[in-house]
């Protein structure tokens, strides 16, 4: 590695990597849509409580009336926090983080309602994570 490289790579005033700023966009445009999903799911529920099949029971054992309450307006929050993490907003990616957090941690505990799909939701979130705090400051610039 020659003497520029180093320095190209370690100056901010050179601009951003192509890839965290697309890590980046990729966490945003996920929350977006898995906070829709986590909404839809929520109204699902609300609407029609009989839909989801409860297998065995867990500790976290509420009404679906309640869980659908619980998933709208986690929903709503997680996908506006995607929204506003494409602004750039320290405030934005920190809420990402902490609702991508709290939206995983939600559907560890609707496992037994929904397995396949809360499974999927944990990977998502567990990604965005990642991607909001290793290059997440990337899209400010």
């Amino acid at each position: 590695m020659s003497h520029d490289d180093s320095t190209r790579r370690s100056d901010p005033d050179r601009g951003s990597s192509g890839f965290a700023v697309g890590m980046t966009m990729f966490a945003a445009i996920a929350l977006m849509v898995v906070g829709l999903f986590q909404a839809l799911e929520g109204l699902i529920a609300l609407f029609n409580d009989t839909l989801y099949a409860v297998g065995e029971k867990w500790v976290f054992a509420f009404d679906l009336t309640t869980w659908g309450w619980i998933h709208l307006v986690v929903g709503l929050i997680v996908a506006l926090a995607g929204y506003f993490v494409l602004t750039g907003a320290v405030w934005a990616r920190t809420v990402g983080v902490i609702m991508a957090v709290l939206s995983a941690l939600l559907n560890f505990v609707w496992l037994p309602y929904y397995p396949v799909y809360s499974v999927v939701v944990i990977a998502l979130d567990v990604l965005v994570i990642w991607a909001l705090i290793a290059h997440g400051r990337e899209i400010a610039r």
